[in-house]
């Protein structure tokens, strides 16, 4: 239960938070919109205001705002067509940055409650190359390899980049600097480099905000990462997840508490925003590809150019969805 009931709390917030991005910018663009749905499918509730119709449906795959002239065109002085195209980009890339902020403030509510790590050593692991070179709990790590860090977010970063290599850290002990050489040990069990310390918790509301920020940018740029494996090759195919995988990953981790639910709530939205930025048509960044191609051109690209593309990106991704959920959750499920 407690499965179905995460999963849809954050199906809820993450699309509808994602929608209303395009639906509020639209609003605030004079663009008549004629349907905020949440879901998709069958009608399970519809309440006309306005001149908007608000329907929650069936499936919780998705939801769409419909906007006049948005498909195909109107003559409608208030439809998207033909609307200003910089205010047509903004309600396309507003789903996508409303996604960012809803990451950043669960990140943000995160280290505001539990905390953040600082630079400051709070304990040194038994037999670890922190120990071994001499690091000792009360230390603060001023820098790698001459780059500042400032928490244990920085030092994380630099020692996995660094990988088997030596590495130099300046080390405050005391008021007294010290340059300590190490090589990072990789860990099985976090899957990366490691020096072997836990860091002294702290909290501040402005921290907890900028690392908010980094951390959102990280888990995008993360993501990014991924998608280039994909293309490239080096990331297979069977390590993908679909809808299955993606619920069960929510219910198991809503399980072990509200941090862990954040933490998921978080890293779900930063991956729809990032995802619906990748410039194939039907996602909002092919969308955005098309009006930067009609913004260089003077004029809009053919409609049932566009259409067929967008059709085509929606089968792909369709059947890409299809291919994960049978081939990969599915069959994760009975190889169990």
């Amino acid at each position: 239960m407690i499965t179905l009931i995460s999963s849809l709390v954050v199906f809820l917030l993450v699309v509808m938070l994602h929608e209303f991005g395009h639906f509020t910018v639209a609003k605030l663009s004079g663009i008549k919109v004629n349907e905020f749905s949440i879901g998709m499918g069958p009608k399970l509730f519809q309440k006309q205001k306005g001149e908007t119709s608000y329907s929650l449906r069936a499936l919780p795959i998705g939801g769409y705002v419909a906007m006049e002239g948005e498909e195909e065109s109107s003559h409608d002085p208030r439809s998207f067509n033909n609307a200003p195209i910089l205010k047509r980009m903004a309600v396309v890339l507003a789903g996508a940055f409303m996604n960012f902020i809803l990451a950043f403030l669960a990140f943000t509510i995160i280290f505001s409650i539990f905390g953040y790590g600082s630079n400051e050593i709070d304990t040194v692991i038994k037999d670890s190359p922190a120990e071994i070179a001499g690091l000792k709990a009360g230390d603060k790590i001023v820098e790698i390899d001459k780059i500042k860090t400032k928490d244990i977010y920085d030092i994380n970063s630099l020692i996995r980049d660094k990988k088997d290599e030596e590495i130099n850290l300046k080390i405050n002990r005391n008021g007294e600097n010290l340059d300590i050489n190490l090589k990072p040990r990789y860990s099985e069990e976090n899957k990366m480099y490691l020096i072997g310390i836990t860091s002294k918790l702290k909290h501040s509301f402005f921290k907890s905000i900028e690392l908010g920020a980094k951390r959102t940018g990280e888990m995008s740029l993360m993501f990014l990462k991924s998608l280039k494996m994909i293309f490239d090759g080096s990331f297979k195919m069977e390590y993908l997840s679909g809808p299955v995988a993606v619920v069960q990953m929510i219910g198991s981790e809503s399980s072990k508490g509200f941090l862990n639910f954040l933490q998921i709530l978080a890293l779900i939205s930063v991956n729809l925003g990032v995802f619906n930025l990748i410039p194939i048509p039907a996602l909002d960044g092919g969308k955005f590809l098309f009006l930067l191609i009609e913004a260089l051109r003077g004029k809009p690209i053919n409609e049932k150019f566009e259409q067929g593309l967008s059709l085509i990106g929606i089968s792909i991704l369709f059947s890409l969805m299809i291919y994960v959920t049978i081939f990969n959750d599915i069959g994760r499920l009975f190889s169990k």
